[in-house]
């Protein structure tokens, strides 16, 4: 799996993933009054509200991004209809031939961490048959409570060719409240989670030098991302926080390799919701938001290959 993301990032000259985050604001009013027409202002309207935005948003990129990234909290407020938008959106992407990361961060103790990853990942058995049901190729994993939580996510990653990236330094303003820390050796907190992700993906390197568990780095710490590189190189990274949260282009250089590779760069209100930025919005109109979202992708891959 990690092959096959860097395959389509080269074969698209784009280390780009959409994170397909939708809230209520961002959907054009067209799109809530079908959907409110006719399932009325419930959690059911805006669940379709949200699968019809998806759809149109990844009609216009797909050809574009190797993957598209959807957060579940934005899907699980929602409740049972927020959930079945989910996993719409996620088959919808896969037909496109588009890379699914979940976004789950999910991070606790081993029994109950092996049914998040039989869910998101893996395979439910029942009555001696096999379901998929969420079915993504990536999730995003919290392993700050050590191997026992992740080992089941392994396990699926070996059988069934999956991969997760692990939170190593995260692009909050308080990350550092714990992440960075340092420890008795000197080193930071985040460096250790960095070298443990590096240990568990040792055996799951592919042919391009890197392994299925990958970690997460946030672009608001260049400097840390820069340490982390360094320290771990066949860890790919999933890097979160670029635009809206304030990092550049120039700020993500040292999270890749010298070959352009190692790196897949997140951006998601910056892209679904470019069509309310002033920069477009005099050549976009609300009906036209899916076509603002890919200029903003084609702005962002050429940003990010000005400094690869």
């Amino acid at each position: 799996m990690i092959d096959k993301l860097i395959e389509r990032i080269k074969e698209l000259n784009n280390p780009t993933v959409v994170g397909l985050d939708p809230r209520e604001e961002f959907i054009p009013e067209f799109i809530k009054k079908e959907a409110y027409k006719k399932y009325g202002k419930t959690l059911k309207g805006l669940a379709n509200a949200y699968y019809k935005f998806n759809c149109m948003i990844i009609d216009e990129i797909y050809d574009l991004v190797p993957a598209v990234k959807p957060q579940i909290s934005m899907y699980e407020e929602l409740g049972p209809d927020g959930i079945d938008c989910f996993i719409k959106t996620i088959k919808y992407a896969k037909e496109k031939n588009l890379i699914v990361i979940s976004d789950i961060k999910r991070g606790d103790i081993a029994s109950t961490a092996k049914s998040y990853s039989r869910g998101h990942i893996g395979r439910v058995r029942v009555g001696g048959n096999e379901h998929k049901v969420f079915d993504a190729d990536f999730v995003t994993i919290n392993g700050y409570m050590g191997y026992d939580a992740i080992s089941p996510y392994i396990e699926n990653c070996k059988e069934l060719d999956k991969g997760m990236f692990v939170l190593v330094k995260t692009s909050n303003p308080n990350s550092g409240d714990i992440q960075d820390l340092k420890t008795e050796d000197g080193r930071y907190v985040y460096e250790h989670m960095g070298e443990l992700v590096s240990k568990w993906g040792e055996d799951l390197i592919g042919k391009y030098g890197f392994s299925k568990i990958g970690a997460v780095v946030g672009a608001t710490y260049k400097e840390q991302g820069k340490i982390i590189r360094e320290q771990n190189p066949n860890t790919f990274f999933l890097v979160p926080g670029y635009g809206a949260q304030g990092a550049t282009a120039e700020d993500l250089k040292g999270c890749f390799n010298e070959d352009g590779l190692g790196a897949l760069i997140n951006s998601s209100r910056g892209i679904i919701a470019a069509y309310k930025k002033d920069e477009y919005k005099d050549r976009y109109s609300e009906t036209e938001f899916h076509k603002a979202a890919r200029e903003a992708v084609i702005r962002m891959r050429q940003d990010l290959l000005r400094v690869i």
